[in-house]
């Protein structure tokens, strides 16, 4: 199995992402009093631990199971799959980045979060289409039977 097939639209997210990624640090280090949140105590630091937790937790099982299904060409509908059909992205986007950035005290995860949530938006489709192609009716049952499929 080749690794773009694996990676899927990830790397496009990612260089979607990077341009605010190459000014958000700097300016996060230039100017840390304007992007700090006071995360690192209190109760934002264990609402951040819980969610952050759930993101590793999701980031994990995605990948074991994109590297077990994917090589053997099986669509994958359990597990994360069967709540949303891009949980490693939006995993991510809404699970890891904030709650990290609240952890190191800056807003600046929400940021990042957003803009990978958007990229997986634009090009998610792309993968979808996909998708589709390879296993015809089973993707569109799944696509039917997934929880929140627009998230």
């Amino acid at each position: 199995m080749k690794l773009k097939a694996l990676v899927g639209n990830g790397r496009k997210i990612g260089l979607f992402t990077l341009p605010f990624l190459i000014v958000g640090f700097p300016l996060n280090i230039m100017f840390p009093e304007f992007f700090f949140v006071s995360g690192a105590s209190g109760l934002l630091f264990w609402i951040s631990v819980f969610f952050l937790v759930i993101g590793i937790i999701n980031w994990i099982w995605t990948v074991v199971l994109i590297l077990t299904k994917i090589p053997k060409k099986l669509l994958i509908t359990t597990g994360p799959y069967a709540i949303i059909k891009h949980p490693l992205y939006v995993g991510v986007a809404l699970l890891v980045l904030p709650w990290a950035g609240f952890m190191f005290n800056t807003w600046l995860g929400i940021v990042f979060g957003i803009v990978v949530y958007i990229g997986s938006k634009i090009f998610s489709p792309e993968e979808e289409k996909f998708l589709s192609r390879i296993f015809g009716i089973e993707w569109e049952n799944y696509s039917k039977k997934v929880k929140f499929p627009w998230i």
